[in-house]
């Protein structure tokens, strides 16, 4: 699956759903480490998404302060 086709909520959705699903206890190891490896991806590229919103939030500020 690719992470960056997605919108934040679809990732941030799938990555809350890899937990739960983590946090049972009745994956197989192979599966959690699968699991793992994909929940790692989906959260830096909700990180990676939240920074550039707020990025665009700051600089908006800025323009309508004019500072």
């Amino acid at each position: 699956m690719e992470t960056n086709k997605l919108s934040f909520e679809e990732a941030y959705k799938q990555l809350t759903e890899l937990v739960k699903k983590m946090e049972s206890g009745e994956m197989p190891l192979a599966d959690s480490v699968a699991a793992y490896e994909q929940g790692v991806k989906l959260k830096a590229y909700c990180e990676q998404l939240l920074k550039e919103a707020e990025l665009k939030i700051e600089t908006l500020k800025i323009s309508n302060t004019g500072e």
